[in-house]
This record gives C-alpha cells, structure tokens and sequence, in this order.
C-alpha cells in the first residue's frame, strides 16, 4: 500500500516497513547498485554524483564519492567481510576486485574471462563468496564460487537470468532469483560448497527481481524491478510482506544503522538511496558483529 506522503510524515520515526529518502534526488546516476554498510554504519552505493563511482553516505545521509573505479571497470552488487574488507562485483572487466578500506586500493580477487557480467554477491560466514552471472540478451545465466583463495569455480548453469543472491542463516542453501523468469531458487550446499537439490522457493506472474539479502531468521527481502516495492519471502516461500519503496525501479538491498534493522534500498527513478525500518535485524550485520 502507498502512503501520502503527508501521512508518513507524521509517523513516528521507527514505524516498520515505511520508506523515506536518505539521499537527494538525482544524487546517484541511473546505475545506482550496490549497497553494503560497514562496521560504522556507512551506506556505499555504485555510482555517486557520476559514473564510475562508488560513494559512501553517512547514517543521516551526508554522501560524497569514496571510489573512482578503474577505467574499463564498472561496480554493481558489494558485500564485505568479516574483516571488513569490500569485495565488488565488476561487471563489466568480469572480475571480483577487493578493496582496503584503509588505502582504498583496489585489486583484482578473482578474474574469470568465460564469465558475462558478475552482477550480485553473497558471502557465506567463512568468506566464500557467490556470484550471480546473467546474459541479459540470451535471458540466461549461471552461478560462481569465489573460494577465499581467489579460485573461480561455475557451481551451476543452465539458469534464467540470475540476479540476487543470498546465503541462508545457518550456511546450507544458497538462494538466487532470476529477473526476467521471476523465479526464487534454492539449492543445498553441500560440505564440498557444491550445489544441489535445486528446487523452486516461489515465483511471481509480473514484474522483475534484482537484489535480495536476508533477514536473521532467513526472511528474503527482495526488490520487484517496475512494480517499485520490496517484497519479503519466508524461508518456506510464503510471501509476508511488500514495502513501497518510494520509486518504481529499486535494484538493490542491504540493511545496517544502529541495531541492523534499517534497510537500504537503491532506487533508479529518482537516483537516490531510501531506507525503511524492519523487525529484525539482517543477517550479514549480524554476523559481522
């Protein structure tokens, strides 16, 4: 449901699931991607101010660029680790780059030539990161393991255009979503981190996905590309929850502040970050703490 705008404002700050701007209009580029927060707190998004960048904006929404990406380079999904250390899907050079945060240096993790465009990452709780991989003009798509070490494995095939992806709370299932096919897929990982058991979580009749990040009871939060909301999806498929977020072409997800339950949302229409509060907290926040 869409509120006036009149009405939200006379919420109170904390009511769950109403979305609010965090940055100006037009203060991201058409390719806003991202986010992922750090162990302070700050939101970084693709594409601030102009293209290619990657800008860092405070809690109260203060943004400015943090990253010049390498020339050829573009940044899409990001996620950190434990350490706090950035990793970047660079879509464009088909590379997994890694950023200090001190230096802010950027390197190449992992380069894989036979990949299209590594678009979204998740990250188990031992580093292992996961990439999305679509062709956009075939409306197909694969999935990659990053071991820890930098080695690029294909762990499946054969797939719609998979977008957002995510590990569950206990590290068993890897889930990913397809834009164009509208499906939500699960697979098993195995103790070798193959996958299998590929079975369908949910698909929906309109309307595309783009990223998706997890709750700390395994709830998806993903964004519904052209339909403008967030929907959440219980571990057992079941749809719980849709959030307006504000503009009708979000792409990405992530969540942080103070006690991990507000949820970052990057949104194309008006170029901008917008934030929601949750129920609970989200999963990567708390595992980093």
């Amino acid at each position: 449901m869409k509120l006036p705008l009149l009405l939200i404002a006379m919420l109170p700050a904390d009511t769950p699931f109403v979305a609010t701007p965090l940055t100006a209009e037009n203060s991201f580029t058409k390719e806003i991607e991202g986010p992922a927060v750090d162990k302070a707190g700050n939101i970084y998004a693709v594409s601030f101010a102009r293209k290619p960048t990657v800008g860092k904006v405070t809690p109260d929404g203060k943004a400015e660029v943090f990253l010049e990406m390498p020339e050829g380079s573009l940044a899409n999904g990001i996620r950190f680790d434990r350490k706090g250390v950035m990793f970047l899907a660079d879509y464009s050079g088909h590379n997994i780059l890694r950023c200090d945060m001190a230096t802010k240096k950027l390197t190449v993790f992992a380069h894989e030539p036979s990949m299209n465009q590594p678009n979204d990452i998740a990250i188990s709780a031992d580093g292992t990161l996961w990439a999305s991989d679509p062709n956009w003009g075939k409306s197909t798509g694969q999935l990659w393991r990053i071991d820890t070490n930098g080695k690029v494995t294909k762990v499946a095939d054969n797939m719609g255009t998979t977008n957002g992806i995510e590990v569950s709370p206990d590290g068993h299932t890897l889930y990913v979503n397809e834009t164009v096919q509208r499906n939500v897929w699960a697979f098993t990982i195995k103790k070798d981190k193959s996958l299998s058991n590929k079975r369908l979580l949910i698909a929906f009749p309109d309307f595309g996905f783009d990223g998706m990040r997890s709750d700390v009871e395994g709830n998806l939060y993903i964004t519904r590309h052209g339909k403008g909301t967030v929907v959440v999806v219980s571990p057992h498929g079941k749809v719980l929850k849709e959030v307006d977020v504000l503009g009708k072409f979000p792409t990405n997800i992530c969540f942080g502040g103070p006690d991990g339950r507000t949820a970052y949302v990057t949104e194309v229409e008006h170029g901008r970050l917008v934030q929601f509060r949750t129920e609970k907290p989200g999963l990567e926040w708390q595992r980093w703490r």
